[in-house]
């Protein structure tokens, strides 16, 4: 049983932490200039003036109660409490004056935030709740780089870039990985911290495959719609057809055609499409390309099991990289394939879903739950953006197949004859 002395210990690393993750969030809040408090960059998502409220919310409407506090402002709470995953093209249609105006909701964020510093200390069982409110704000992080990477540069206050553009010479490759057990998910009894959705541990039977060596780059997936690969509707099912063809998708998010001529859109700047980098994409478009290559995307049990090895040691991200690095300059799993993490994550033909032994968080019963419906995806890996206590393989990340906007590339499996 830990000792007082170490749970205090573990605490105050912990608040710590969470002023760090603060930090982050404010800095990369930051970035948007005041008059594109309200704008909506991604369409199913909400307007950019939810995020400034929801950070603090989420933390006071898990911590308030532990710690003995009162709400003031119950409106708020349940206002910025929760974000939205559309499904079926249902998309938000609020105005921007349905929402409080910037000066109301600075004073939430404060106001809650300085009762949440004086009461922090009671908080119980710090090391799950306190990893809860963490892991949180550092998923916002990501997914708020997400978005703001689709706004125009001039409303955005740039910040400092440092990017790889040229990684070498490299030959798309596939490497044979032998039959074995792939593990997935946490041992509860490891004390380890997870999401309900990382646990329980179990192992999956994969038999031998051969998977290919890198993430598919922009230059392979050039090809591919140069080739007509948009334009073939036997490539896609039914489903996913109909939503591209609805909302007239005809290339990658993060890419534009400037008279002709391939560009990439990063994060405060445009620039020659970088051949050998990770094309990011959506599900949908990773499986037709897949499908097009004679190919198919790899299972979660699958990825697990080409992951194994040292590819799971991983640094501590950079905040001044907002693009990935060339496919060919990240790390090797002990059967060689190629940046498993940390350079855009990786979506798997895996359906979002419970694995044996799972149990809801109490006090936060939706976060997989509401997601277990057959139309999500697990992704795995981590991206540029991703924080590094993230960047383990058991986490689990899901999206729409739709959805273009995630920092999420793909790699192939050999179909078998």
């Amino acid at each position: 049983m830990a000792t007082q002395e170490a749970v205090a210990h573990d605490r105050t690393t912990l608040i710590g932490r969470l002023h760090e993750a603060r930090e982050e969030t404010d800095a990369l809040l930051d970035i948007v200039l005041p008059e594109a408090l309200y704008d909506r960059p991604i369409p199913e998502r909400h307007r950019i003036v939810f995020y400034h409220g929801h950070l603090e919310a989420f933390d006071w409407n898990l911590l308030s109660g532990p710690c003995g506090l009162a709400s003031s402002e119950p409106e708020l709470d349940r206002l910025f409490a929760f974000g939205i995953d559309p499904i079926d093209g249902r998309l938000p249609s609020d105005a921007p004056g349905d929402w409080p105006r910037p000066e109301q909701v600075a004073g939430y964020r404060n106001r809650a935030r300085r009762a949440l510093n004086e009461a922090i200390h009671r908080v119980p069982n710090p090391e799950l709740l306190l990893n809860v409110a963490i892991e949180h704000r550092l998923m916002h992080a990501e997914t708020l780089a997400y978005m703001f990477h689709q706004m125009p540069f001039e409303k955005k206050a740039r910040r400092a870039v440092r990017r790889v553009l040229n990684g070498g010479e490299w030959t798309p490759a596939s490497v044979e990985i032998p039959e074995g057990q792939a593990v997935l998910g946490l041992r509860r009894e490891s004390g380890v911290f997870g999401w309900c959705n990382e646990f329980e541990e179990c192992r999956a039977p994969v038999p031998a495959f051969r998977v290919d060596k890198y993430k598919v780059s922009n230059g392979q997936f050039l090809r591919f719609l140069t080739e007509g690969g948009y334009d073939d509707r036997g490539l896609w099912p039914d489903a996913d057809w109909a939503w591209k063809s609805e909302h007239g998708i005809k290339h990658p998010a993060f890419w534009l055609n400037r008279g002709g001529r391939w560009v990439y859109r990063s994060m405060f700047d445009e620039l020659p499409l970088p051949l050998d980098w990770p094309v990011y994409v959506s599900h949908a478009e990773a499986s037709a390309y897949a499908r097009w290559a004679g190919k198919r995307l790899p299972t979660e049990a699958e990825w697990h099991r080409a992951a194994e090895g040292p590819a799971q040691q991983h640094a501590d991200p950079q905040r001044d990289i907002w693009d990935p690095s060339p496919v060919q300059v990240c790390g090797s799993s002990e059967f060689g394939v190629e940046g498993l993490f940390a350079n855009g994550w990786e979506w798997t033909s895996t359906s979002f879903a419970p694995l044996p032994g799972f149990r809801a968080f109490p006090f936060y019963p939706g976060y997989s739950s509401d997601f277990f419906d057959g139309q999500h995806f697990v992704l795995k890996g981590g991206s540029e953006r991703t924080a590094a206590c993230m960047l383990r393989g058991s986490f689990r990340n899901w999206f729409q197949p739709h959805y273009q906007y995630v920092y999420a590339g793909f790699r192939c499996v050999r179909v078998e004859d």
